[in-house]
């Protein structure tokens, strides 16, 4: 979520394959800093690195994550394909995961309280609130729950897609891609919501497998709120006059944008 915009920027992607060699190691060192006092502070671990050694390690790891995540988003949105160069694609993926590589950092941080929050009020509300949702648990409730559901992913699609349905970044990628190689894409970005949602731990999971609702099993709630996700693609490429037509053209646009939208759809439903 931190790095989807920068993702779609054609000047880093230029940037990334002019970059010498000698440049983009000084980029991937100077990286390395942040990364080391987050993990120093919040880092990713269950416990704080107290020691610079254990702080050390986990920065050079962070630091490969986030390059493996970027280089798989390059490669699914075909900016990296293996007939290029290697320095160039070394390149794209280095200055690419900056953000990447920065959400991992402060990963705990979320992941952490979300948890801590869920550990200290599970036994509180177990009981009652448990009993009361099963109790309460009527039409209304479940149409409020869907609604509400519905109505911030598509805040959530929109906040992360704005900025990018009207650059040019979305018809080049589309450009590149053939009708088969939307199938990893839609992939990509199912996968990626359910996990934000159902997997990674965030604040409000407990609750999010717990809530009523008309789609609210992970699996159909995630597809619903993909198609969701895709609409409001679709909206916001018409908005910007971003070309609808030839309609395998629209598809293959939408389903470029419905990856940076599916993500803050996943986000906008943690946050009720």
């Amino acid at each position: 979520m931190f790095g989807v915009p920068l993702l779609y920027t054609m000047e880093v992607w230029w940037i990334g394959s002019h970059s010498r060699p000698r440049d983009t190691a000084v980029v991937l060192a100077l990286l390395m800093v942040p990364v080391f006092a987050l993990n120093r502070t919040a880092g990713f671990r269950e416990t704080r690195d107290h020691r610079v050694v254990d702080a050390v390690a986990d920065t050079i790891e962070a630091v490969a994550i986030g390059l493996v995540v970027t280089a798989i988003v390059l490669i699914v949105l075909r900016e990296i394909t293996f007939d290029d160069p290697l320095a160039a694609s070394l390149g794209k993926v280095v200055y690419e995961s900056v953000p990447f590589c920065l959400g991992i950092g402060v990963a705990r941080h979320f992941l952490h309280g979300g948890r801590v929050a869920d550990d200290d009020e599970e036994s509180e509300q177990d009981g009652a609130a448990g009993a009361g949702r099963r109790g309460k648990a009527d039409d209304d409730d479940q149409a409020r729950g869907t609604l509400a559901d519905l109505g911030v992913s598509t805040v959530g699609a929109v906040f992360i897609s704005l900025s990018i349905a009207p650059t040019d970044e979305v018809p080049l990628i589309a450009s590149a891609l053939s009708p088969a190689w939307l199938l990893p894409i839609v992939a990509a970005s199912l996968v990626a919501s359910y996990a934000i949602v159902f997997v990674a731990g965030f604040s409000r999971q407990d609750q999010r497998h717990g809530q009523g609702g008309a789609f609210q099993h992970p699996i159909t709630e995630t597809v619903v709120c993909y198609l969701l996700a895709l609409l409001t693609a679709l909206m916001l490429l018409w908005s910007f006059q971003r070309g609808l037509e030839p309609w395998p053209d629209v598809l293959t646009r939408v389903v470029v944008l419905g990856f940076p939208a599916a993500l803050g759809g996943a986000a906008g439903r943690l946050a009720i």
